[in-house]
């Protein structure tokens, strides 16, 4: 399989379901705009996710990919299906255990993570009652990661890219027809979350029958292969946990900030994750089970290789975004949030917070082509110690920055802790010899910036004054960014060409 065409693949997946993020954003602010509502189920929602991350998406990918793919390659389909049944059924239930444990001690966590709320008894009350309803979320995401895991290790890319399409699509559905009856109607929301994730999960059980790799219960834990996965998830739930801890701490240090900072922080982070997840998720997805495979079969010059492909395709992609987000901020929120509640000022609030964030875009998909250098090697414990790291300096930095900067300092310790972050993945992958860059780089610098200096000079001149983004009309707004965005790309992408740049340069074929 051509990775370049796996990108594509995937990458049109996860755009597809951005822009369904983006509509249900929309809806959302439209419904709702930022106050204490959304404050209440953004702080919700996030508990549950940071879970889903520990015992799903993040932590549980690194751990059982990279084995996956060694019984795939050495042991023969018989042997790789009894693990898959094994380590699914211990999954199934520790996150089972887990979910009812969080039902239980919801009150005490929203203490703990938004301490701010207990001042306000009402938003206290509505985000325990939502955390509640939305912790079985992670019972579905975690068998969503394991049958992703293994379509991706077929290199079946396609079906686990679009599952999040569902979860936006309940948002979607909820937030139009049934907040009516709910009372309170952000209650709607939660439910969306439930609905959505049990949608997702049942997407993907006819891939694996095709493939037949179906799960079924078969518990086991002694057996090796599931020792193996969970001795290596330990690690990884902690260095995952960083990344979601330092959101957890931000979202105590925002609980103090005045109404709607939570809500301002939150609509410039979905702004992020859109080249984030359309990028730097949809790379690692495909890098890691072809970096396994060569690192499985001792192929460490296609190894080395395959990461410098990976590197230079993200700061090809990754750079112009960043620099898109930072000067289109205004234009981008104004048009896809500024309607109903969503005020002006909410337009500007969120604006500083997206500025910041860009600033680490770069650092923050770089890390995701990096890691996954480590964990293809089973090396799980050295990319834990740089999150460690950089868990204490996102805070130092919000100690600093929050005081004169508000929310926007919050987002920007998140940010320059991203590059702090990728540097470290860098240096230590270099120190072992793992990564040797490919002959080319000060040409391929030369000419990025080139095009980097074009667009920037695009973009700026296009965009106007802020101030006229504001007053428009939402139709007005939509033909004017998408005129502006259309000739940023295509000044971009042309200058690139100009300098040499061509596509089949970066076609790459899977291991």
């Amino acid at each position: 399989m051509n990775l370049l065409r796996a990108l594509v693949t995937v990458s049109g997946m996860t755009m597809l379901s951005r822009i369904l993020g983006f509509v249900r954003d929309f809806v959302i602010a439209r419904a709702f705009g930022a106050g204490l509502a959304t404050d209440a189920f953004f702080v919700a929602f996030r508990l549950p996710n940071l879970l889903r991350r520990m015992f799903a998406e993040g932590a549980f990918s690194q751990a059982f990919v990279p084995i996956l793919a060694e019984y795939k390659n050495r042991r023969g389909p018989d042997e790789t299906h009894h693990l898959l049944n094994r380590v699914a059924t211990a999954l199934s239930l520790v996150v089972a255990l887990v979910s009812l444990a969080g039902i239980v001690a919801t009150p005490l966590i929203i203490q703990v993570t938004a301490p701010g709320y207990t001042d306000e008894p009402n938003k206290f009350a509505l985000t325990v009652e939502l955390t509640r309803i939305m912790f079985p979320y992670i019972l579905f995401m975690s068998l969503v990661a394991l049958a992703g895991g293994v379509l991706n290790t077929w290199s079946r890319f396609a079906i686990p890219a679009v599952t999040p399409v569902l979860l936006n699509l309940s948002f979607i559905v909820m937030a139009l027809f049934a907040v009516p009856y709910f009372d309170p109607p952000v209650i709607a929301l939660a439910w969306a979350v439930i609905i959505g994730g049990a949608l997702q999960l049942a997407l993907q059980l006819w891939p694996l029958a095709r493939i037949g790799m179906m799960p079924r219960f078969e518990l086991k834990l002694d057996d090796p292969g599931v020792r193996r996965v969970g001795k290596l998830m330990l690690p990884a739930i902690l260095g995952v946990s960083v990344s979601q801890i330092s959101l957890i701490i931000n979202t105590i240090f925002a609980s103090f900030l005045p109404t709607g900072s939570v809500s301002w922080l939150y609509y410039a982070d979905r702004l992020m994750e859109f080249p984030s997840g359309l990028l730097g998720a949809a790379l690692g997805t495909i890098l890691l089970p072809s970096l396994s495979k060569l690192h499985a079969d001792e192929q460490p010059e296609a190894f080395s290789s395959l990461l410098d492909w990976g590197m230079r395709l993200t700061l090809m992609l990754t750079l112009p975004a960043a620099l898109a987000l930072a000067i289109l901020a205004v234009p981008l929120i104004s048009t896809l949030f500024q309607h109903g509640a969503f005020g002006a000022d909410d337009v500007l609030q969120t604006r500083t917070a997206l500025v910041a964030y860009s600033v680490g875009l770069t650092g923050l998909i770089m890390v995701k082509i990096l890691a996954p250098g480590f964990y293809a090697r089973q090396d799980i414990r050295t990319p834990v110690k740089i999150a460690l790291v950089t868990l204490a300096a996102t805070q130092t930095m919000n100690l600093a920055f929050v005081g004169p900067l508000k929310h926007a300092g919050l987002a920007l310790s998140i940010g320059l802790a991203s590059m702090l972050n990728a540097g470290l993945l860098f240096r230590g992958l270099r120190r072992r010899g793992v990564y040797r860059p490919m002959a080319g780089w000060g040409a391929f610098g030369l000419r990025l910036f080139a095009a980097l200096t074009v667009l920037a000079a695009v973009l700026w001149f296009g965009m106007g004054s802020e101030a006229s983004w504001l007053d428009q009309g939402s139709m007005a707004r939509v033909l004017r960014l998408s005129a502006i965005v259309a000739a940023g790309i295509g000044a971009y992408f042309a200058m690139l060409y100009a300098t040499g740049f061509r596509p089949g340069d970066f076609r790459r074929r899977a291991a």
